[in-house]
């Protein structure tokens, strides 16, 4: 994974990079896509959408924290198939889009309820709450968007007394499914092998 300079600060921690590494595999973007970024903050995760999606569509309800998405892009000199859009989900959000992710739990009803109408096949939210990431889950599910949950914890090592120790950073709830395609008959279409069969953090068949 290629490496993202975030220089400019929006006073929010960006999502981290392991966190991303796997967001990344459970999105599975390609350049046909158009992804959709709900709280595009330091603009972390829209560097690297930009990198790999046909289009991106990130918004960002507060005008200083899309400047700093805007300042990073450029920083890592992407973003000519980005657009930023000041707004807060769901108003804003694109119609065709393929794939969506939430960085945080605003209004993430509302947006869950865009991504079924609108049949977006790949969705991924991501909690740091465990009482949200409960509720979250029967939101996904009552939409029929869940195929799965992964909470994950990263450590990273630091030298003391001579020796290595690790120091731990917050679990992350990653919330996984999407709406796929509708048959011309009103069924469901089956996924393609990007989202079937579902696949744990560690690349296994679950």
């Amino acid at each position: 994974m290629a490496h993202v300079s975030l220089p400019h600060d929006a006073k929010a921690g960006p999502t981290k990079p392991e966190v991303r590494a796997v967001l990344l595999g459970k999105l599975a973007l390609e350049p046909t896509d158009h992804f959709v970024e709900v709280g595009s903050c330091t603009g972390a995760v829209t560097v690297e959408a930009a990198r790999r999606a046909g289009r991106v569509t990130a918004l960002e309800r507060k005008p200083n924290r899309l400047e700093t998405t805007r300042k990073n892009l450029a920083a890592n000199d992407a973003g000519g198939n980005v657009e930023l859009r000041e707004s807060e989900a769901p108003e804003g959000l694109p119609t065709d889009a393929d794939a969506l992710f939430l960085g945080g739990s605003r209004n993430y009803e509302a947006v869950l309820d865009h991504a079924a109408a609108h049949r977006i096949d790949r969705v991924v939210m991501n909690v740091s709450r465990l009482e949200v990431a409960g509720a979250a889950t029967e939101a996904f599910r009552e939409r029929d968007l869940l195929e799965e949950v992964v909470q994950f914890q990263v450590s990273h090592g630091y030298e003391l007394a001579g020796a290595t120790s690790f120091d731990s950073q917050n679990p992350v709830y990653m919330l996984v499914g999407g709406a796929g395609e509708v048959a011309a008959d009103g069924g469901e279409r089956p996924t393609d092998s990007r989202r079937s069969p579902s696949r744990g953090v560690d690349g296994g068949r679950r």
